[in-house]
């Protein structure tokens, strides 16, 4: 019974070992949202480009988008710009929010670096972005022609992801165009 008692440790030692492993499997950049198969939330902000005017969930009525979050503070968002400006340049409809930022810095960053955006819009006080559950920039989400979000994938949004999210983004596109 002594000698036992000296391998509790180990023991506790495997089963954590055990759940941290189980753990590690699952995809980080896997973020469920409550969100799926929702509405974009009701807001109201304005246009980064044309400040007067507001911008409201209205905005994806009509139209498949992606729905970019995005700030200048943020490193990934640089390394995603240029798909994102591939991305536009192949006819996909993008959507800026420029998240937690300065607008000035924003006008700035689109400037040097290319717009890809149909449409950017500023949640300088994060309260859309709390809204949709937004864990930090950048994040991508899919919204359908109705104003549903269907997807939603945080992290750089690259080639690899485009994979699984262009086909869904293809498929909705096609569905609306069917009469």
């Amino acid at each position: 019974m002594k000698n036992l008692k000296l391998f509790i440790p180990f023991i506790i030692f495997l089963v954590l070992a055990a759940f941290l492993l189980k753990g590690l499997e699952k995809d980080p950049n896997a973020m469920p949202s409550a969100l799926i198969d929702q509405p974009v939330p009701a807001f109201s902000l304005p246009n980064l480009i044309q400040p007067d005017q507001l911008v409201d969930a209205s905005l994806f009525k009509g139209h498949v988008s992606l729905l970019n979050v995005w700030a200048t503070w943020c490193p990934s968002c640089r390394s995603e710009h240029p798909f994102l400006l591939s991305l536009a340049s192949q006819g996909v409809r993008i959507i800026g929010m420029d998240y937690k930022d300065r607008d000035d810095q924003a006008l700035d960053w689109l400037k040097k670096l290319g717009n890809p955006y149909a449409v950017t819009f500023t949640d300088t006080q994060g309260k859309l972005g709390v809204d949709l559950g937004v864990f930090g920039a950048p994040e991508t989400y899919l919204i359908d022609h109705l104003g549903i979000i269907r997807a939603k994938h945080v992290g750089v949004l690259d080639e690899q992801v485009w994979l699984e999210l262009g086909e869904q983004y293809k498929a909705l596109t096609q569905a609306m165009a069917k009469p």
